[in-house]
C-alpha cells in the first residue's frame, strides 16, 4: 500500500551539467560523457533506494531533454531545418526541427541505458518515454498530412521502443502527455488512441504523466490564467480510464486541481502528485500525509501510489534528495495509520 515513486527526472550532478537549469549543456564528450552519465544515474538510483522509493527511475540522467532525447536517434527528422513553432498552443515560440520523411526506428535508443539501470537496482524500474501528442507539440509537421497521422506515427515507432525496454526488464513505461492538458479536444478525439497504440501489447505496466509544466516562465504565467480551480482533468480523464493504460501520475500537492477528479479514474492505479516540484519549501512527512489522506477521500488507498507532481530537474540536489526524503516517510505514516 502507497507505494513511492517519481515522476521521473532528478537533478543532474555538477559534473555532468550546469545544476538547476533545464536542458543544460553536457560538460564533456565521446566516452567521458558515457561515463558520467552512468555515474550519475548510479547515484541517483542508489539514492533513491536508500530513501525508500519502491520504483525507482534513472532519474533521466542519460539525457537532456524529455522529448528530444528519444528523437534524436529517429530517422524522418532534419534538425538542420528549423521550424519557429508555437509550443503548447503559442504559450512559447520555439525554433524546432522538423519532420521531413517518415520517421523510422532502425536501432534501439534506451537499451543501454535500461540494462545499466535494471543491472543496478533490484527494486521497480519506471522508465519514461515522450508521449506521441506531446512530441508532435515539440518538433514541427513538414511530412505528415495531419498532426494526427505524426502522431499514429510516432507511436508505432515508441511502441517499437517499448516493447524493447519491457524485454529487457522495465516494471513500468510511463508516457509523459503534458499536452493532453492543452489539447483536451484532441487528446479525446486521437490524443489517447496514439497513446493506447504506442502501449499496445506490452508485458509491463504502462502509465501516463499529465502536468501543467514547469521550469519556464511561460509555463508559470500560463498558470496564472487559469483560474481558482484547474479543471482540465475533468475533460480527459474519463477517456482515460476507458483507455488500457493502467495508471495515471497527475499533479495534487500545492495544486489547484480539485482533488475530486481522482473519482474520474475509478479503475486506475495514480500516481498522486504529493510533493511540489516548483518550490523550494520543503514538504515534512506530514504534510505528504494530508496530501494522501485527502486523495483517500476519492479513491481507494490500495490504488494510491504517492508521487512527485513532476520531474525534479531544475531543483538544488541537497532539495531534492530531501523532498525525497519526505515522500518516503509520508507514504510510510499513511501505511502505520491506515495499512
Amino acid at each position: 500500500m502507497f507505494k513511492t515513486t517519481i515522476a521521473g527526472s532528478l537533478p543532474k550532478p555538477a559534473w555532468l551539467a550546469e545544476p538547476e537549469k533545464l536542458w543544460a549543456a553536457w560538460r564533456s564528450e565521446g566516452t567521458e560523457l558515457v561515463q558520467a552519465k552512468r555515474d550519475a544515474a548510479f547515484v541517483w538510483i542508489k539514492e533513491q533506494e536508500e530513501l525508500g522509493i519502491d520504483t525507482v527511475t534513472d532519474g533521466e540522467q542519460f539525457r537532456s531533454h524529455f522529448v528530444h532525447g528519444f528523437l534524436e536517434s529517429i530517422e524522418g527528422i532534419d534538425w538542420e531545418t528549423k521550424t519557429t513553432m508555437g509550443i503548447r498552443d503559442n504559450r512559447y515560440e520555439v525554433d524546432v526541427p522538423t519532420v521531413t520523411a517518415p520517421v523510422r526506428r532502425t536501432r534501439p535508443v534506451h537499451g543501454d541505458e535500461v540494462r545499466f539501470t535494471r543491472a543496478h537496482t533490484n527494486h521497480a524500474f519506471k522508465f519514461t518515454l515522450p508521449g506521441p501528442m506531446t512530441i508532435c507539440d515539440t518538433i514541427a509537421n513538414g511530412y505528415y498530412d495531419t498532426r494526427a497521422d505524426m502522431a499514429m506515427a510516432f507511436a508505432e515507432v515508441l511502441n517499437q521502443e517499448a516493447k524493447g525496454l519491457a524485454a529487457l526488464g522495465v516494471d513500468v513505461i510511463q508516457f509523459d502527455e503534458p499536452a493532453f492538458n492543452v489539447f483536451m479536444d484532441d487528446a479525446n478525439e486521437w490524443g489517447i488512441d496514439a497513446l493506447e497504440r504506442a502501449a499496445d501489447g506490452l508485458d509491463c505496466k504502462t502509465a501516463v504523466h499529465i502536468c501543467y509544466g514547469y521550469g519556464i516562465e511561460a509555463n508559470i504565467q500560463w498558470k496564472g490564467t487559469l483560474g481558482e480551480e484547474w479543471r482540465q482533468y475533468e475533460r480527459i480523464f474519463p477517456a482515460i480510464n476507458a483507455s488500457r493504460i493502467d495508471q495515471v501520475s497527475l499533479e495534487c500537492a500545492n495544486s489547484h486541481v480539485p482533488m475530486s477528479v481522482l473519482s474520474l479514474l475509478p479503475d486506475k492505479e495514480l500516481m498522486v502528485g504529493v510533493i511540489d516540484v516548483a518550490t523550494d519549501a520543503l514538504e515534512t512527512p506530514e504534510d505528504v500525509l494530508r496530501v494522501i489522506e485527502e486523495a483517500m477521500q476519492y479513491a481507494d488507498a490500495d490504488r494510491i501510489m504517492p508521487c512527485t507532481n513532476c520531474g525534479m530537474a531544475p531543483l538544488n540536489r541537497t532539495l531534492a534528495e530531501a523532498k525525497l526524503d519526505s515522500l518516503a516517510k509520508g507514504a510510510e505514516l499513511a501505511r502505520k495509520r491506515h495499512g
